[in-house]
């Protein structure tokens, strides 16, 4: 059985959301979607200044946990 499908855009919607539930972090830091055959997977990217600042490296483990959570979950459509 196939999973349901959303774009990378929903995906990324979705993990900001999370990520603002459950962490207190910073905003500055893009998050791309990294397909691997069937499965994919976020990653974050910043500068400097965004990774230096208090609550980064606790968003980026979050962000790798609802990444694992969602892959499950969701394909990513095209």
């Amino acid at each position: 059985m196939s999973k349901p499908a959303k774009t990378e855009a929903e995906l990324i919607a979705m993990a900001r959301a999370e990520l603002k539930a459950h962490v207190d972090g910073p905003d500055g830091f893009g998050i791309s979607i990294v397909r691997d055959g069937d499965s994919w997977e976020f990653r974050a990217d910043a500068d400097q200044a965004t990774r230096d600042k208090a609550g980064f490296p606790e968003s980026v483990a979050m962000l790798v946990q609802i990444g694992d959570h969602l892959s499950k979950q969701y394909d990513v459509k095209g």
